[in-house]
């Protein structure tokens, strides 16, 4: 209807053309109307308190001739990129040729790739006299050690404190925490 009549239009102008010359219910005119704006197709602006909606037939011919030469931009890139990728993959084929001495040497590499996996498993068997290894694990210990020494430490002063402050004994002490009566520090 706009772009035949390259016209602008009020709503209640576009609700009475629009029955008689497309065939269109009345009722439906807005949501129709509605849906071309939201897809672009019809434009339209607040002009005081009336909207006004229009479609002029260049302007749909200036969106689709953007398009194609986006599309064809597009194209042309992914040509390129297309020779680009064909070329690497002639350029990395040369000197990978299937000979007998390419063969041979990618059955010697996965022989010596064996023979890598064996040698670390072999190692791993013995990491356990590995001097990192063990002054790691004396490091460890070392720490947990002071841990052990210093929880004793304090299962010592809460005993003093509760033999202090209550008057216990510290056979009672001990037997009703579970302590045991050789707890000593570590040495």
């Amino acid at each position: 209807l706009c772009f035949a009549q390259k016209d602008v239009f009020q709503l209640k102008d576009i609700e009475k053309i629009a029955p008689k010359e497309k065939g269109i219910t009345s009722m439906s005119v807005k949501e129709i109307l509605q849906s071309l704006v939201d897809d672009g197709m019809v434009d339209t602006d607040r002009i005081g308190t009336s909207n006004y909606f229009w479609a002029f037939p260049s302007k749909a011919l200036h969106a689709r001739k953007r398009k194609l030469e986006e599309l064809e931009t597009q194209f042309a890139e992914s040509n390129q990129k297309k020779e680009a990728l064909q070329k690497s993959i002639k350029k990395s084929k040369i000197g990978r040729e299937d000979t007998m001495e390419r063969a041979a040497l990618i059955k010697e590499l996965a022989a010596l790739q064996q023979k890598k996996e064996q040698l670390k498993a072999e190692i791993d068997k013995y990491r356990e006299c590995d001097p990192d290894v063990i002054e790691e694990m004396r490091q460890t210990t070392k720490v947990a050690k002071e841990a052990a020494n210093r929880w004793t430490d304090n299962i010592f002063s809460i005993k003093s404190w509760a033999k202090r402050k209550f008057g216990f004994e510290e056979s009672r002490i001990d037997k009703s925490f579970g302590i045991p009566e050789d707890l000593d520090y570590i040495d």
